[in-house]
């Protein structure tokens, strides 16, 4: 059987995570996420990111959540930064722009933007006379990993959070795969101190063990007036909201969330040093889930029947950027069989 290790959402759900939905699927409970079991991991997600006032909502994918929060907090004459390879940039279709918002891109290091990026386009942007005739910076995006597995640090957000703050731009941190940001080896931070380096954040599920789901966490709740409109209108609230609810409840509950994250990390650090121990080289250096071995077409074809990737970079010397992920699901015995199979580079 194929190993797969193209993405980190390829599975189901894992064990802990359906039992639950299992062991409440019996319950009548109120819809569109409103009902005890959304309220408890609302609760929860509260006490875990410090955040009392905080407001959450549940939505079920990533893009739509990326969406519906940016569309809600910017005005018709606003736009969001990004990083060129951000995932609302180059990954979603438009999605942004087809909500009336313009991505407004700056060029990225590995998949990182810097807080003096944000301050310059800024400064830039009314700097000219005609200012009112261009798109205003209305919000700042990031995503936790980035797109190249690529982790912020400590220093790097509050860096980040002033400059928003100076120029009065909420500050999104997209957490799709939070968990492997969180226990990177290069963070220095919880999910509580990340809940206070910026103004709205999500907790992603489906990427980490769930089904489906992204949690919405508004650090800063003003921004979440008439949210629920947006989710409507936007197609995601969910009807069995309750869903989510359980999800979310489940992976929080006992630290499910944290031990995924932790071993997913433990695992890619494992196929990040045995391609590098058989001599291969790597396009960033990513402490996360996310790895890209550069390897020659002819290797990646070989192993295509037995181990799935996905390509991120071609280079005119026949060689090109890989990408494999690890997951909840990933064994070592999956990592052992990737590595018997990659050669030694000569």
């Amino acid at each position: 059987m194929m190993k797969r290790f193209e993405s980190d959402y390829l599975e189901g759900a894992h064990p802990d995570v359906l039992r639950a939905l299992i062991e409440t699927n019996g319950e009548q409970t109120p819809g569109y996420g409103e009902g005890p079991h959304c309220e408890a991991a609302r609760a929860l997600l509260r006490e875990r990111c410090t955040l009392p006032e905080g407001e959450i909502q549940f939505l079920v994918g990533g893009t739509q959540v990326n969406r519906t929060v940016i569309a809600s907090i910017l005005r018709p004459h606003q736009g969001v930064v990004a990083a060129d390879t951000g995932h609302i940039a180059a990954h979603e279709t438009g999605a942004i722009e087809n909500s009336g918002h313009k991505v407004l891109t700056v060029p990225n290091t590995d998949g990182k933007i810097a807080a003096a990026q944000v301050e310059e386009l800024c400064r830039a942007h009314y700097a000219d006379a005609s200012f009112e005739h261009t798109v205003q910076p209305g919000m700042v995006y990031i995503s936790n990993p980035t797109e190249f597995g690529t982790v912020y640090t400590r220093g790097e957000l509050e860096a980040l959070h002033a400059v928003c703050k100076a120029r009065h731009l909420p500050l999104f941190i997209d957490g799709a795969r939070l968990g492997a940001a969180l226990y990177s080896p290069v963070c220095d931070y919880t999910l509580a101190d990340m809940a206070h380096m910026c103004d709205v954040f999500t907790i992603g599920g489906t990427k980490m063990g769930l089904l489906f789901g992204e949690a919405a966490v508004f650090s800063a709740p003003e921004l979440a007036k008439d949210f629920r409109y947006f989710v409507k209108q936007n197609g995601g609230m969910l009807a069995k909201g309750r869903l989510l609810g359980v999800q979310f409840y489940a992976a929080f509950k006992d630290g499910l969330y944290d031990r995924i994250g932790a071993e997913e990390v433990r695992l890619a650090v494992r196929l990040r040093d045995g391609f590098r121990a058989r001599g291969w080289t790597f396009l960033v250096e990513s402490p996360s889930n996310q790895q890209f071995p550069i390897l020659p077409d002819a290797l990646i074809e070989r192993l295509k029947p037995e181990f799935s990737c996905s390509h991120t970079q071609s280079f005119p010397n026949g060689t090109s950027a890989v990408r494999f992920c690890t997951s909840w699901a990933t064994t070592d015995a999956d990592i052992d069989a990737l590595l018997d199979a990659v050669p030694i580079n000569a």
